[in-house]
């Protein structure tokens, strides 16, 4: 249980280290290797309170996953408790409009050439193309979703 109500600053900060704006790959349908956009949030497990606070403030409904990797480097890694979103309408509803134009540093420039590669990479299912398009046309600069 938190101890107290997170803020959409809280959480930006809280990303702008602590997460990441990537592609997982996986297969389609026709066993054709691809790339999905995603939002990804990875911390020990003693934050797994925190992780499922940001996922409930951002009104997701994303599973928190809990695993344990220790890597083939043989270094003792502790657990992770890790929230990933790849589903499109949560990607284009919720996790841009609640980032865009808000990061500073590095994870703005992340963000930005994460969603150029949405565009630009031909392993990304064409569907995606709708979450470039969007930023592209102004709709997000235009709309703001969350302050």
């Amino acid at each position: 249980m938190l101890e107290r109500k997170l803020t959409n600053d809280y959480i930006r900060g809280l990303i702008d280290g602590e997460g990441t704006f990537t592609f997982t790959t996986s297969r389609n349908y026709a066993g054709i290797k691809i790339k999905v956009p995603a939002f990804q949030l990875r911390m020990h497990i003693r934050d797994l309170d925190l992780v499922e606070g940001v996922r409930d403030h951002l009104g997701l409904k994303s599973k928190v996953y809990t695993y344990h990797h220790p890597g083939k480097d043989g270094a003792n890694r502790g657990p992770y408790a890790m929230l990933i979103v790849r589903e499109i309408g949560n990607l284009k509803n919720t996790i841009i409009p609640f980032f865009y134009n808000k990061l500073a540093g590095h994870k703005a420039t992340q963000f930005r050439e994460w969603l150029e590669n949405i565009r630009d990479d031909p392993m990304v299912p064409k569907t995606y193309d709708i979450l470039y398009r969007l930023h592209e046309n102004g709709y997000y600069a235009k709309n703001p979703k969350f302050d």
